[in-house]
């Protein structure tokens, strides 16, 4: 087969790496790519948003599937281009994809397929927002209604903060993800990531992990698009599993295709495991960055034929996935200043040396300079990923090449995976 990846952050790193060990794979093509892409694939400097340039690559190469890494690629309607051009698309159509480019359709969505999620109100002004955090206890939960790369959210401990926080995103500080806000009542639990692929008709569950959004130690910090993720995640006991699929993923591929738009592609639940059972928090219709590269990390079987299968409508004929029995970590390293101002063009050594065969340094937000030497291009830069037989020793190889990365610029947590530590 001949594919095409679109993206370049480290959930495609991590999705070319695995897809590149697919015996199926004749040629694999990333655009727009990055520089650790290019061990797995050809690169090619086409942005995601680029639609019909990508249309005419997938053409170029012959692509018998094209696969969608970023929201923003879903958003600008490269699988309905695909489509048109009868191209096989892994990933949603821009319509479905309102599931994850618009959270205030996301709660409407919630509330007339009876999915469990927090109560919200919508808001077009500053002013009647503000006014309306009278109806909402602390801590507030304020957030941008559209795309904003993970970082669009705001868990105000005050009324002061939460009145702040509308205020600057109106201002514009996510642009015209901006041009509404949606506040929600905050949930008491524990956080977690669960996908499930469909094909637009059949559907089945592909994995879990739990992830870490504020920036620092402690869950501590303004929150980010991950600092890190590890799989298997203890809150994702069997019954919680049962329940995520039954009252949050089938409902809203049932859901979505009811309104229109038949979903394609995986669909990303994120959920809170509460007293009461899981409420959703959001949809994301792509693989989740971080937890994707700790998935690919503890994929045993071809992930080529389920991708394909999504895009083709033959999910059904196909055999649950088999996981490796151990644990991955993923801690992610960022440039200082991330998420506001993320400082670039710092020297990073020794993230290409050879850590093992159990350790993956994915690349986020790096770049080849002229001098030949790895710099830092975005917030979220590198993800140090590792696998072992438990999570103990997977988080311990994590943080050994982490020591071995000389990058005085750049921060991490040192606590990803604290809460399965502290059952």
């Amino acid at each position: 087969m001949n594919i095409l990846l679109v993206g370049s952050g480290g959930r495609e790193h991590a999705l070319a790496w695995k897809i590149a060990q697919s015996p199926l794979v004749a040629r694999l093509v990333a655009a727009p790519g990055s520089v650790g892409m290019s061990a797995h694939a050809e690169v090619r400097s086409v942005l995601a948003t680029d639609v019909p340039r990508l249309v005419e690559l997938a053409r170029e190469i012959a692509a018998d599937l094209v696969v969608i890494g970023p929201e923003v690629a879903v958003e600008a309607g490269l699988a309905d281009a695909l489509a048109a051009a009868e191209i096989p698309c892994f990933g949603p159509t821009a319509a479905a994809g309102r599931l994850e480019t618009s959270k205030a359709f996301t709660k409407a969505f919630a509330d007339r397929h009876g999915l469990p999620t927090a109560a919200y109100r919508v808001f077009d002004a500053a002013e009647p927002a503000k006014a309306a955090l009278d109806a909402f206890r602390p801590p507030y939960v304020v957030k941008a209604d559209g795309l904003a790369a993970g970082k669009g959210v705001v868990i105000a401990p005050d009324l002061a903060t939460a009145e702040a926080a509308i205020e600057d995103i109106f201002a514009g500080r996510f642009g015209s993800a901006g041009a509404r806000v949606v506040l929600e009542e905050f949930l008491e639990g524990e956080i977690g990531s669960l996908f499930a692929l469909c094909d637009g008709t059949s559907s089945m569950l592909f994995g879990w992990a739990q992830d870490h959004k504020r920036a620092f130690d402690g869950d501590q910090g303004p929150n980010t698009g991950g600092m890190g993720a590890y799989s298997p995640a203890p809150v994702f006991t069997p019954e919680l599993v049962e329940q995520v699929r039954t009252r949050l993923a089938e409902p809203a591929f049932a859901g979505i295709a009811k309104d229109g738009a038949p979903y394609r592609g995986v669909l990303f639940v994120e959920l809170m495991a509460t007293a009461d059972g899981p409420k959703l928090v959001e949809f994301n219709v792509r693989f989740g960055d971080p937890e994707c590269q700790v998935l690919m990390l503890r994929l045993e079987s071809d992930i080529v034929p389920y991708l394909a299968a999504c895009a083709k409508g033959e999910l059904a004929a196909m055999p649950a996935p088999i996981w490796r029995d151990e644990a991955a970590i993923c801690v992610v390293l960022a440039a200082q200043g991330y998420p506001d101002k993320p400082e670039t063009g710092s020297v990073i050594r020794g993230a290409e040396q050879d850590f093992g065969p159990d350790v993956v340094v994915f690349h986020a937000g790096a770049a080849r300079g002229e001098d030949g030497a790895l710099r830092a291009t975005g917030g979220r830069v590198l993800n140090v990923c590792a696998r072992a037989p438990t999570l103990e020793a997977a988080r311990e190889r994590a943080y050994a090449a982490i020591a071995n990365i000389d990058w005085p610029e750049g921060f991490h947590r040192t606590d990803i995976a604290w809460r399965a530590f502290s059952r």
